[in-house]
């Protein structure tokens, strides 16, 4: 091989190692929160796991039918007692999940719009007081289940993506939706198409 040879291989060599390098640095980026919510539970507060129930600030009581028959713990609140029927709508989200915070609206408005229904969220994240932080910052009373290590998508065996929405008739799945609803308006048809399917 001549030099300029050698030196366009090594040129390529470089850039190629660049590309991945910028790549790798915009997929750490995806989903990250714009900023920490207000009242974000650190790890010297809360313990070596970084998670701890009692940080978290009161928020709504849970129903008693848990989430599709999985049973959490209520994320500030209490979970009531007996046996829950009937059709629950479960969003399951993060507080570091840039899309979830995006839809959360839309489930809170829907459940206010919608009393013949169970809608409740599971947050998925071990850290319970920055998902409460969150729904405070955005004025969501949407009664949460806290969900520290994946119980909720292990038991059902749920795809690893979030925001998820499941339809459940009592602990029977209806729908799983593994994408973001952009609208109450099309969250009540994806509701009401996994209803009238049953």
């Amino acid at each position: 091989m001549n030099r300029q040879h050698t030196w366009t291989i090594i040129i390529g060599l470089l850039l190629t190692v660049g590309v991945f390098a910028a790549a790798a640095t915009m997929l750490r980026t995806v989903n990250e929160p714009a900023g920490e919510p207000q009242a974000a539970v650190t790890t010297e507060s809360a313990g070596n796991d970084g998670a701890s129930q009692s940080d978290v600030p009161p928020r709504p009581d849970c129903p008693a039918i848990g989430a599709g028959g999985v049973t959490l713990d209520c994320l500030g609140g209490e979970t009531g007692e007996g046996a829950g029927e009937g059709i629950t709508v479960v969003n399951v989200w993060a507080w570091w999940c840039g899309p979830c915070r995006d839809e959360l609206p839309y489930f809170d408005e829907f459940a206010a719009t919608h009393p013949e229904y169970t809608v409740v969220g599971v947050h998925a994240d071990a850290n319970p007081g920055n998902g409460a932080a969150m729904l405070e910052e955005l004025g969501i009373s949407l009664p949460s289940y806290q969900d520290d290590d994946n119980l909720f998508a292990g038991t059902l065996g749920l795809p690893g993506v979030i925001p998820l929405t499941l339809v459940f008739d009592g602990t029977e799945q209806l729908a799983l939706y593994p994408r973001t609803f952009q609208s109450v308006q099309e969250l009540s048809e994806a509701v009401a198409d996994a209803v009238e399917d049953t």
